[in-house]
């Protein structure tokens, strides 16, 4: 157990918590303070990820795997927290702080005096808390739970002024492409327990586990539910076409989502499951044509 990386990955969440908990109870924090907080906590995180990246890049150290237990479970299924620190996920996890970290900063002068600025930080906190769970993720289902934290927020700084009828309109567009994007990943899932009792991100890529077979239909149709995924959240093949339209928000977080991580995300789900996608011609072909 490896307390400090938990904390790091949870801190913009928390943040998150402590502010939705304060704006219940009446309470609005000064903008400065808001903005410090922010700023430290990613800092803080930025620290944290650093030193985990020094230890797998220059000591070669083991990957870390945390099993946190399980958040749901049957007599049948069993979907566990687990959170995996390897090559993969570090350097996302490392990247995406120090660029939320700099987008916060920024963005305390920028939404200055608007009055949208406490609920801009908290929809940007649980952005960095949504982003940090997709990389940790040790299997597919903690990953779409961090997904899912990404694409509303996506959704509510796209639509963030309501005041207008076109931001609302491109908002609610964007969120049709994420929903229909969303229902690959989610029957990905559901696939990935039934025919091959879950998809764990450490148990995929161990040597012995590779190549997964190769020319089952069940590897192809899993490997091309999470293509069709990866494509809805990096506006892709049929879910082109969004991405304008997200630029509605305000400048900063355009660049933190559609500049810099949320669009890449698509990637990393492909580089996660590549021993899968590896094992089927016709998704490996389809990807190339995408």
């Amino acid at each position: 157990m490896k307390p400090h990386l938990v904390l790091a990955l949870a801190l913009p969440g928390l943040l998150f918590l402590a502010s939705g908990l304060a704006w219940l109870a009446g309470l609005k924090a000064p903008e400065p303070l808001v903005s410090r907080l922010t700023k430290a906590a990613y800092l803080l995180c930025f620290l944290v990820f650093s030193a985990e990246a020094a230890r797998l890049l220059f000591f070669h150290d083991p990957s870390l795997d945390l099993r946190l237990g399980d958040w749901f479970a049957t007599a049948h299924a069993h979907f566990g927290v687990e959170l995996l620190f390897d090559r993969l996920s570090v350097p996302l996890l490392w990247l995406a702080s120090l660029l939320v970290g700099v987008v916060a900063a920024f963005s305390g002068r920028y939404m200055h005096r608007d009055p949208g600025f406490h609920r801009y930080f908290n929809l940007l906190n649980l952005f960095g808390f949504g982003a940090f769970l997709v990389a940790a993720a040790g299997s597919v289902e903690l990953l779409m739970a961090g997904w899912e934290l990404v694409g509303i927020t996506s959704v509510l700084l796209i639509g963030f002024f309501q005041e207008r009828p076109e931001p609302v309109g491109n908002a609610l567009r964007v969120y049709g492409y994420y929903r229909v994007a969303d229902i690959f990943l989610v029957a990905s899932v559901m696939l990935g327990h039934l025919w091959f009792g879950g998809i764990e991100f450490a148990h995929l890529h161990l040597p012995e586990n590779a190549p997964w077979p190769e020319g089952s239909w069940k590897v192809t149709t899993t490997a091309l539910l999470l293509i069709m995924a990866a494509c809805g959240k990096s506006s892709v093949g049929p879910f082109f076409g969004w991405l304008p339209r997200a630029m509605e928000g305000p400048t900063p977080s355009s660049a933190i989502f559609y500049g810099a991580v949320s669009v890449h995300l698509g990637a990393f789900l492909l580089l996660r499951a590549e021993p899968l996608i590896r094992a089927s011609g016709i998704a490996v072909g389809t990807l190339v044509a995408l």
